[in-house]
């Protein structure tokens, strides 16, 4: 099943998940497929994923340099935020991002969502964070292997949705940490980003993930890179 028909199904059935166990905090952690085939299409990800992020890197680097005046600019604190998220196997990582809030205000859990109007955003912030420009960072966290390009959103650990902990709302939420998280993935271009105030909403995100570990392959890959070109780059809905 392609990205596009998951559009038209999003609770669709995720494959049961079989082949070497592993745990992380408690929650294990399995493989869907271990055969050859599935070994050979992770490590070409790897390398695509290595490949990209650091051309660029080095084509952005003229941005990074304008962004970084920017932020300095606009308001006192460092360039970059650094915050602890879920890696792969239940692993923690800091993520780097362009900081877009307010240094005494701004969140290092990310526990506390961010809303329409935010105090705590900046005025450079809020084009940063509108055009996902903040997020071009993580791009060191690709090259270095705590994320790939397409994958489970990164969450914050201690994440809520609608005042609850995501893996008390979904049982099965650990099992998205199968794969590296991702600067952009199912989840994404379905619509699912932003605050999660519903339950509902929460669940179909982690149905989105749990869809792509169990059902990876390059070309979907391949087919979410795309649509993230096609539908995010320039006018993202971050605030």
């Amino acid at each position: 099943m392609s990205a596009a028909d998951f559009q038209a199904s999003p609770t669709a059935h995720v494959q049961e998940m079989t082949s070497l166990p592993r745990r992380a905090f408690g929650h294990e952690l399995v493989f869907t497929d271990n055969s050859r085939k599935r070994k050979l299409q992770l490590a070409l990800k790897r390398l695509f994923d290595i490949s990209i992020s650091f051309g660029a890197l080095v084509a952005l680097s003229p941005l990074f340099l304008v962004v970084a005046i920017l932020i300095k600019t606009d308001s006192p604190g460092p360039v970059f935020f650094s915050q602890v998220r879920w890696g792969r196997y239940g692993k923690k990582i800091n993520i780097f991002k362009f900081r877009s809030m307010r240094n005494d205000l701004g969140d290092k859990t990310g526990v506390k969502q961010t809303v329409e109007n935010d105090p705590r955003i900046t005025r450079i912030g809020a084009f940063l964070r509108r055009t996902n420009i903040d997020e071009l960072p993580q791009l060191f966290n690709v090259l270095r292997g705590d994320m790939s390009l397409i994958g489970p959103r990164c969450h914050a650990v201690g994440m809520l949705a609608s005042g609850m902990l995501f893996e008390e709302l979904v049982p099965e939420y650990h099992q998205r940490h199968i794969m590296r998280p991702g600067l952009s993935g199912l989840a994404q271009i379905r619509g699912w980003r932003g605050p999660t105030t519903r339950r509902g909403e929460a669940r179909a995100r982690i149905m989105c993930d749990l869809y792509y570990v169990s059902n990876y392959s390059f070309m979907l890959d391949m087919q979410i890179l795309l649509a993230t070109l096609r539908s995010e780059i320039g006018r993202g809905t971050g605030f």
